[in-house]
């Protein structure tokens, strides 16, 4: 008998394509698990407080959260498999420029995105990073995603940082230009990773490998396959997008490795994303790696695999 299991999807995105990928490939089925993708909108409740109240087993997130959450006191939430390994979001302007600079950004405003802190964080450190004070620029994140958009068309604001497909659908209709891929200036980050407790992962730890091990095989299917196969593979999790702008979305990502090729979160990494956000401000100070992070069924999988391929 399957184990069934609800997965949140902070965002309604081709960014967290992996999932609905390994859903829609079968790959968690045949690891003996029933998945059912869905965004945190649609089940109600946001991601973290979802797995904290026992709603859910398993979530994508942002590692960000976990920081957030121990630097406030409150309990720990353990990241085991990372997913997206750049920052999913694009600066587009209201007119051409091919000879953009960060410089360019000062004394402007910024539609920021409202429901996640960490691209707010990663501008900040990208403008730091390229010489601009970020004081110099008017960063705006008050405004939910649909209401940014439409304040952008309006006239409103000099630039807008959104992720896919929004920006996709902005620059098919020449209403904006994209200047810069966050994920390219930001450079390889632990982005977004399936988290859950320290409770299910000592009750359940077969359920959670299974599941890792299913998403390590839907890693290696994204990294042999082109735009057009994910796209279409994809395409019933987003109905709402037009395939040729979800095409080209998924080309985007692809095309800057946004998605891992294997689920271990490097130390790296999570000490790059740490400096980020204490530089920021939005935490006080850094954790242990190995608080928020077990590597242990990655490396397993990943051994696994290594094993049967000798």
């Amino acid at each position: 008998m399957s184990r069934a299991l609800t997965v949140l999807m902070p965002f309604h995105t081709p960014f967290y394509a992996p999932l609905p990928a390994g859903v829609a490939l079968g790959h968690f089925r045949e690891a003996g698990l029933d998945v059912t993708a869905v965004p945190a909108a649609r089940f109600g409740k946001a991601t973290m407080p979802a797995l904290l109240d026992g709603d859910i087993q398993i979530s994508l997130g942002g590692l960000m959260r976990s920081f957030e959450l121990a630097d406030r006191g409150g309990p720990i939430v353990v990241h085991f498999a990372e997913v997206c390994s750049r920052n999913g979001f694009f600066l587009l302007s209201r007119e051409p420029r091919p000879g953009f600079r960060w410089a360019d950004l000062a004394g402007r405003t910024v539609l920021s995105f409202h429901e996640a802190p960490t691209p707010w964080q990663c501008m900040l450190t990208v403008l730091r990073a390229h010489g601009v004070d970020p004081a110099a620029v008017r960063i705006e994140r008050h405004r939910p995603t649909p209401e940014a958009v439409a304040a952008f068309r309006a006239g409103e604001g000099d630039f807008l940082e959104q992720p896919q497909p929004v920006v996709e659908q902005l620059v098919a209709e020449g209403a904006g230009h994209l200047v810069a891929s966050m994920g390219e200036a930001t450079g390889p980050v632990p982005f977004t990773s399936y988290m859950t407790t320290p409770e299910l992962l000592r009750r359940e730890p077969d359920t959670v490998r299974r599941f890792t091990r299913a998403v390590y095989r839907t890693q290696r299917w994204l990294a042999g396959h082109d735009a057009a196969t994910i796209a279409k593979v994809i395409a019933p999790a987003f109905a709402d997008t037009e395939p040729t702008i979800l095409e080209r979305a998924v080309a985007r990502y692809l095309g800057q490795g946004t998605w891992s090729r294997d689920p271990l979160l490097r130390r790296e990494g999570y000490d790059y994303l740490e400096r980020i956000l204490i530089s920021g401000g939005l935490i006080r100070r850094g954790q242990r790696y190995e608080d928020l992070v077990d590597t242990a069924l990655a490396r397993d999988v990943m051994a696994e695999d290594g094993a049967r391929a000798g």
